[in-house]
């Protein structure tokens, strides 16, 4: 049996950005019989189909069609967001001051900014270039090596961080050391890695465009007295991503039941999601659409007959109490590593769970020897969001928010439990196997 926590962070080492998480996600679906949609063809589905479609580079939609028509039998969803906030590498980045070679970044998200102080720092993302045969060419790319670091500032010299703490200017002082003055400009690099990487006849000159990321180039590892405990990066949200994957490839290797089943795991949740490609955006709705439209049956007004026979799990992740800030918590909902699934609540719709939903979700972990877990926000502090209530509002459908506790929420090396990675799996894919009560209409 695979050992999920191990298989989770095998997950996230090959994933250092959007980009790559789901070039691994669509990998791990086309190895059990996933087939690639493009989005510019026309769709023609029938059941049991196992599609996969991309936008973006980092967004994905998965489904397995059921035995009837979305539009008649509905969709079991779970969502997910592939972005985490890190810093990124600005357009004209190269820079040289005091005898070294800097990078400009800018802060994506809400980043712990002292967190990425002093760490051994490798850059990933995607290049665009001009490709030998003409046109433009897209490659993925991973430096996979220690590159950048972005130094602390000796005690000595601010003997008043014992006192007053640090104090961080993301412009001025969260930029990395790439070399010494005299070190090759970030283009170069770029180019000799894809001609290492690809075997891409480009030059420096050649680029035309990239979205490179810093990422810890720590190994995520299994940690703790007992090894119990997972220390990685990017734990937010590619556990739940991980998640989804998995449940949907369970699923697949099942009977094939009347409804269908789908993740969809999206960009620029960390920053808003309000892009081509985000959970605010039309990707939801138009794949949907067009999925339901392409199945016979899926007319007229598929999609919307469909939305009210489903129900989507918004898959981030929760706060875990922190045992020195414990007070940071609402009383009574204090979730806790290694307990299980957290349901999530916000009465202001930052959360977009609801009675009947959450009634659903919890009769499931009933059945699978759970006790579900739950999250609210202390009423005197702001509520962070998710995927949940764009998903909600732009497809019109029922949505649950729940996650997997975890602590360090944000910072460049977070932390979770080793336990709690095959319960959620578990709980995904039991969803995928349970009719919801709309099911039986």
């Amino acid at each position: 049996m695979t050992d999920a926590a191990a298989d989770l962070l095998r997950f996230i080492d090959r994933s250092p950005t959007p980009y790559h998480a789901v070039a691994e996600a669509a990998a791990r679906l086309r190895a059990v019989g996933f087939g690639e949609l493009l989005e510019p063809e026309l769709w023609e589905l029938s059941p049991g189909d196992a599609r996969y479609v991309i936008r973006g580079g980092g967004s994905l939609l998965a489904f397995v069609v059921g035995e009837r028509a979305p539009a008649e039998a509905g969709l079991h969803l779970v969502g997910a967001h592939t972005d985490s906030p890190n810093l990124r590498v600005k357009p004209r980045p190269d820079l040289t001051r005091e005898g070294l070679r800097q990078l400009a970044v800018e802060p994506y998200g809400g980043v712990l900014l002292h967190s990425w102080l002093d760490r051994d720092l490798s850059l990933a993302g995607r290049v665009s270039f001009a490709a030998a045969a003409g046109g433009v060419a897209t490659r993925l790319v991973d430096f996979q090596r220690p590159l950048l670091r972005v130094p602390n500032l000796a005690i000595h010299l601010q003997r008043e961080i014992a006192t007053k703490g640090l104090e961080l200017n993301a412009q001025t002082h969260l930029v990395p050391v790439v070399g010494l003055e005299g070190a090759p400009p970030l283009a170069e690099l770029v180019a000799s890695e894809l001609r290492a990487a690809h075997g891409a006849d480009v030059a420096a000159g050649d680029l035309l465009g990239f979205d490179l990321m810093a990422y810890d180039l720590q190994p995520a590892a299994r940690a703790g007295a007992r090894g119990e405990l997972l220390f990685a990066p990017r734990l937010d949200n590619l556990a739940s991503c991980h998640a989804a994957v998995s449940a949907l490839a369970a699923a697949r290797a099942a009977s094939l039941p009347s409804w269908t089943n789908a993740i969809v795991l999206w960009d620029h949740e960390e920053v808003g999601s309000r892009s081509a490609q985000g959970a605010a955006g039309s990707f939801l709705a138009d794949g949907l659409g067009r999925l339901v439209g392409a199945v016979k049956g899926g007319a007229p007004q598929g999609l919307a007959r469909a939305a009210a026979r489903s129900l989507l799990i918004s898959a981030d992740m929760a706060h875990a109490v922190h045992p020195n800030f414990a007070d940071k918590h609402e009383p009574g909902h204090r979730p806790r590593l290694g307990a299980g699934p957290v349901l999530k609540v916000n009465a202001n719709q930052a959360y977009a769970s609801d009675a009947p939903g959450i009634a659903h979700v919890s009769a499931l972990c009933r059945s699978l020897g759970i006790a579900p877990q739950h999250f609210v926000t202390r009423s005197d502090l702001a509520c962070g969001s998710t995927i949940g209530p764009f998903a909600a509002a732009s497809v019109g459908i029922r949505v649950v928010d729940l996650g997997s506790p975890m602590l360090s929420m944000h910072s460049c090396r977070e932390l979770a439990a080793a336990a709690d990675v095959a319960p959620l799996i578990g709980l995904l894919t039991a969803f995928f196997g349970a009719p919801l009560a709309s099911d039986a209409s």
